[in-house]
């Protein structure tokens, strides 16, 4: 697939899906009847329409309209609704928001755009299935005006999305920077049986499992990890959210396994078993820690790139605790096999485990 020359976006590995023909072959028909059943499943969609003319949104003349020719940015806040009328040239090319839009949502679908190298689906407006041989490239299918176009479009979405959605790189991050006071000494730094540091063995369990593993939180670290990537919690936030915060601005378009230094029973398997309950329409997997209470752990949980919005509202609102984050719809909280429970354990004294 092409690549897009500003931001080096590969669009073919973003869960965006064009709808695409000529005038009159029904693409408005087609995303409005999807629209309902997608929403039903939980999923969040954005519909990106393409104007090759331009976009006629405000009436010249009017405030906001005399500000945008003035060459300001236009924002419109209403009770239950935002617009944001921008020039595309300084901020706005199109991998860049539809790079921003799938942090935002599950499925961006594009209404045109048939000469872009998006992936796309051709409708035929006549009795020629096949879009033109110079200019259409990336077509997945053409559907003709005859077939359940619907039906269809809504089965294809239902085996496309969940590899679309696996594409986004999973990072892992490990929290450190905890008092310690009932441990009498940094966590991070405490010793297993075979001599390694709890740091150590958290960061060899994420190792198969993420394609990179950064660590949060203040601390000294061991001269094995001095060229493992640390980053500083964001200053205005108290607690682990501070370092989930740190970690999901870093890198704003992936995904986090993020997993507390004190589970020194972690098992890398319980990073697998994690890692498979991604999909689309979940934007965090919060485990239950105990199958007798509905306690979630979001400190040996995944978050998804859209989580990252939440996470600051938690820090605006005063409200750093990142368990909060279950009750968002969003979330799942499902409870770990038996086997994997213990990857859960978080040791908070030296009676809790045999140092």
């Amino acid at each position: 697939m092409d690549k897009d020359n500003e931001s080096g976006l590969l669009f073919g590995d973003l869960p965006v899906l064009a709808i695409t023909g000529f005038s009159g072959s029904g693409k408005t028909t087609l995303i409005e009847a999807i629209l309902p059943h997608l929403l039903v499943q939980g999923l969040s969609v954005v519909v990106i329409k393409h104007d090759a003319h331009g976009l006629q949104i405000d009436s010249p003349g009017k405030d906001s309209d005399r500000c945008y020719q003035a060459g300001a940015d236009i924002a419109l806040h209403g009770p239950d609704e935002v617009l944001l009328r921008a020039h595309a040239e300084r901020h706005f090319p199109l991998a860049r928001v539809l790079e921003t839009l799938t942090c935002r949502y599950d499925l961006v679908l594009v209404e045109g755009h048939k000469e872009t190298p998006l992936a796309k689906i051709w409708l035929a407006a006549d009795d020629t299935n096949a879009p033109p041989p110079v200019g259409v490239s990336a077509v997945l299918a053409c559907l003709s005006r005859d077939q359940d176009r619907q039906q269809w479009l809504l089965d294809f979405i239902a085996d496309w999305l969940p590899g679309q959605w696996s594409r986004r790189p999973l990072y892992g991050c490990v929290l450190i920077g905890g008092r310690s006071r009932r441990m009498g000494q940094t966590k991070h730094l405490l010793r297993t049986a075979s001599g390694k540091t709890w740091l150590e063995t958290t960061l060899a369990a994420l190792q198969g499992v993420v394609e990179k593993t950064v660590i949060a939180g203040a601390g000294a670290l061991p001269p094995t990890l001095t060229e493992t990537t640390q980053l500083a919690d964001v200053d205005t936030v108290t607690g682990p959210l501070a370092g989930i915060l740190a970690a999901m601005r870093w890198a704003p378009q992936v995904s986090w396994l993020v997993v507390a230094c004190d589970l020194p029973r972690l098992e890398p398997a319980a990073l697998h078993w994690l890692q498979r309950q991604r999909r689309p329409g979940v934007w965090a997997v919060m485990p239950q820690s105990d199958i007798d209470n509905d306690h979630c752990e979001p400190l040996l949980a995944c978050y998804e790139a859209q989580a990252l919005h939440w996470c600051e509202q938690l820090r605006l609102a005063g409200q750093p605790a990142p368990h909060r984050l279950a009750e968002r719809q969003q979330c799942i909280t499902p409870l770990p096999p038996a086997t994997l429970r213990t990857s859960w354990f978080n040791a908070n004294s030296g009676a809790d485990i045999d140092l």
